[in-house]
């Protein structure tokens, strides 16, 4: 009976194990291809001087234009071989040199990918998404959304989705080739670190540092909605009361209110169990990616946003020019780091039993 009732979810985790590398060789491949083709046509490359959005904020205007496009073609194309190559069995084999380049390469792309190409302008999508949904039916913002979600921010978010796949069969493949559970990365050799015990603890403070960050950002984007000056004129003030931007910034300061909230959620009681209020879910356990995928999300969206900052001129002179308007963005480098600490934690934590090697979680 026990094998019986064990086989199906072990095969499932095989099966969807396995389409991790062919997947992100096809979505690599084809971006590769439309990569190839702009660079034989000219046209169609979305980043640096061809992106009206990206201004200095983003590293990809440091490459120029004629050299972008097949930079994108010969990267993409030869990630797509290297995720191929690693779609076949993986036998066990000891550290060596062409795994080391395999691994580094692939893990270069997926960070180029996930948070190089994507930069500020996705956070800034998600941050003001909820205020462009809930608004588009009345006429506001008086916007041009065909010029918000253009060609270069599909581009954008193809990269994103690309370095997110590539990363899931990068991490299979290590797995694999270093003898642990490709599901769930267990091996014969405990980590004292991962036993959830641990990771409450040092969850804890990430959470709590995750958390703290948007919620100083929110407060003062509500004290200028309120009229309340906080860290900049009156005179700006009354300029973005005129042009309705004081509102746009409490709509942000609204999400970053949220998103903090749901980050202690990751190490409160119902971020596990949903709360009494929730009808028709109150005391049903919350799914573990329900919590992990849009933490993860938004833990590399702010990661990507903060290296466009950092290479920013400009953000390094805010330290000379404090003031509490500009004082949430000197915590942004370690905000994205936070969130993704208090996101693995949260999963170490709640992960049970592995389904496919069956290995139970460690213990201190």
């Amino acid at each position: 009976m026990t094998t019986t009732t064990g086989s199906p979810p072990r095969r499932a985790a095989r099966t969807r194990l396995d389409l991790a590398a062919p997947l992100a060789a096809a979505w690599l491949g084809g971006w590769g291809v439309l990569a190839l083709v702009s660079t034989l046509t000219g046209a169609g490359y979305p980043f640096g001087a061809n992106d009206p959005h990206s201004g200095d904020v983003s590293l990809l205007r440091l490459v120029p234009v004629d050299a972008g496009a097949p930079i994108f073609a010969g990267v993409l194309l030869l990630a797509a071989v290297a995720a191929l190559a690693m779609s076949g069995p993986a036998t066990v084999r000891r550290p060596g040199l062409p795994r080391a380049l395999l691994l580094g390469y692939g893990w270069a792309v997926v960070f180029a990918l996930a948070v190089v190409v994507p930069d500020a302008r996705v956070l800034i999508v998600l941050g003001y998404l909820p205020i462009l949904i809930i608004g588009a039916p009345f006429g506001w913002p008086p916007v041009d959304y065909g010029q918000i979600f253009d060609w270069p921010l599909a581009a954008r978010c193809a990269a994103l989705v690309g370095g997110v796949l590539l990363a899931g069969a990068l991490l299979l493949w290590q797995r694999r080739t270093a003898g642990a559970c490709p599901a769930c990365g267990r091996d014969d050799h405990e980590r004292g670190w991962t036993t959830p015990a641990s990771a409450a603890r040092w969850g804890r403070w990430a959470a709590y540092t995750a958390a703290v960050i948007p919620f100083a950002y929110a407060v003062t984007r509500f004290a200028w909605a309120a009229g309340i000056p906080l860290g900049i004129s009156r005179d700006f003030l009354a300029e973005m009361r005129e042009t309705g931007l004081v509102w746009a910034g409490a709509g942000l300061g609204a999400f970053a209110t949220v998103g903090a909230i749901l980050t202690l959620g990751l190490v409160r009681p119902w971020g596990e169990r949903f709360p009494r209020w929730m009808v028709g879910l109150a005391g049903r356990r919350v799914p573990i990616k329900l919590a992990v995928v849009p933490a993860t999300l938004v833990a590399v969206s702010v990661t990507a946003a903060t290296l466009g900052l950092l290479t920013k001129p400009e953000f390094w002179q805010i330290g000379h020019e404090f003031s509490l308007a500009s004082a949430p963005m000197l915590l942004w480098p370690l905000w994205g780091v936070a969130l993704g600490a208090a996101t693995l934690a949260y999963h170490l934590r709640r992960r049970g039993a592995c389904a496919r090697c069956r290995r139970p979680v460690p213990r201190p």
